[in-house]
């Protein structure tokens, strides 16, 4: 998923990398499912063999073998700060977004592979709208989601608004202290870096 690949780029740190195919869902099977039951990607193999999956876990571990540029934080408060800012991007935005494609515009990708609610669709993207809106207002003055630094919590909410803009769900140009921030992270050399290169012959910003 591209939010790990944007911490990577950031980072600059060069991992090797196995190719699956998504769409013809080889996640979804062993001998995937045999590293990482939940059938998500990415997977993380360590040297010892074992894997992680989850994308903040993954970055949270990179982040401690690579601690510079600091993307959770140099200090325990700083750190505790971008996990609180994560956990309400994810709560108020990301989880219910996603959600809310996965039971609409992708249904029909994954009511095959999980649980899906195709009558909660609207309702999961009204509930991304507003968490949306209350970022919004709590944006105003700041350069970053966690304050004035790059965090962790600004590369989980760009990767899922940038995928959300060509799957039904833009960012309304209302949100102007939102929409400035994007901007500014869509300068970044991680943004254009980080996209993949089928996403890109496809022209999917994920």
């Amino acid at each position: 998923p591209r939010l790990v690949r944007i911490f990577l780029a950031e980072k600059g740190i060069e991992l090797p990398k196995v190719q699956l195919d998504l769409m013809g869902g080889e996640n979804r099977r062993p001998p995937y499912t045999d590293r990482n039951p939940g059938g998500q990607m990415p997977s993380l193999e360590l040297d010892d063999g074992t894997f992680l999956a989850e994308t903040v876990p993954i970055c949270e571990y990179l982040e401690e073998l690579h601690p510079t540029p600091a993307l959770i934080g140099a200090t325990p408060a700083e750190r505790a700060n971008t996990r609180m800012w994560t956990r309400r991007v994810e709560l108020w935005i990301t989880e219910p977004l996603t959600a809310g494609f996965r039971y609409g515009e992708g249904l029909a990708m994954f009511k095959g592979r999980m649980r899906t609610m195709p009558q909660a669709a609207d309702d999961l993207k009204a509930l991304a709208r507003e968490g949306i809106a209350k970022l919004e207002g709590l944006m105003a003055g700041r350069d970053f989601v966690a304050g004035s630094r790059l965090s962790l919590a600004d590369i989980v909410l760009y990767a899922f608004l940038d995928f959300a803009a060509g799957v039904g769900q833009p960012l309304d140009p209302k949100n102007r202290n939102l929409t400035a921030w994007f901007a500014r992270m869509s300068s970044r050399p991680s943004a254009e870096a980080s996209l993949h290169p089928i996403a890109k012959a496809g022209k999917m910003r994920a």
